[in-house]
């Protein structure tokens, strides 16, 4: 983990910013702001996608305990339909960084990837960030989290499509729902389906 950002000569409120939910054909994009204590127990944190479920729940309660601050944005499926998976995404973080804003003044947000959303202040993208950024590392764990209710939630809804299984990603059964049943309202209709061993659906639009 990178705990070099606690011990600057001039201490620094600093904001983790994590999305899930890029990958999937169906369901938000979820965004997470985090901000750290100095004091914090990080070996509960990890890369979100390595921990198993039950860490992830249980590093969850610790985090909205301990830290000093944190915050949720969502940017829906209509959205991402209409701007793009990337500009939502980046939409979902200034939400929830937005969120923050509005209770401290924050100094420095660091982001998970190689692009940053339009922040009013200092943004510092980082590669593999939600692997070695402490307060990334929250923000990953929170939107995976908060994501991954969402979907069962959704799965009580439209429980044709299993979502509780596989959070709305391409799975191939997901894939083969999608064409039997049609699209569900929380579906990206500018996403595409492809069924793998079946070359006449590859790349089918549903609508």
């Amino acid at each position: 983990m990178d705990q070099e950002l606690f011990h600057q000569e001039e201490p620094k409120v600093v904001c983790g910013l994590d999305e899930a939910g890029r990958g999937p054909l169906a369901g938000p994009v979820v965004a997470a702001a985090v901000i750290l204590p100095e004091i914090f127990p990080f070996s509960v944190l990890g890369d979100s996608k390595a921990l198993t479920e039950k860490q992830r729940l249980e590093a969850e309660i610790i985090i909205k305990e301990k830290a000093l601050y944190w915050a949720i944005g969502i940017a829906t499926a209509k959205e991402i339909d209409r701007i793009n998976i990337l500009q939502a995404s980046l939409l979902a973080m200034q939400r929830a960084f937005g969120k923050l804003q509005k209770q401290v003044a924050i100094d420095l947000a660091l982001v998970d990837g190689n692009q940053k959303p339009n922040l009013d202040c200092p943004t510092k993208a980082i590669v593999k960030g939600d692997a070695t950024v402490a307060q990334i590392m929250a923000a990953s764990i929170l939107a995976k989290n908060q994501r991954d209710r969402y979907m069962v939630l959704c799965d009580e809804k439209w429980p044709l499509y299993q979502f509780s299984k596989h959070k709305g990603y391409p799975t191939e059964e997901h894939r083969k729902a999608c064409l039997l049943y049609g699209l569900s309202p929380i579906h990206r209709r500018t996403f595409h389906i492809a069924l793998s061993g079946k070359p006449e659906t590859k790349q089918a639009q549903l609508f």
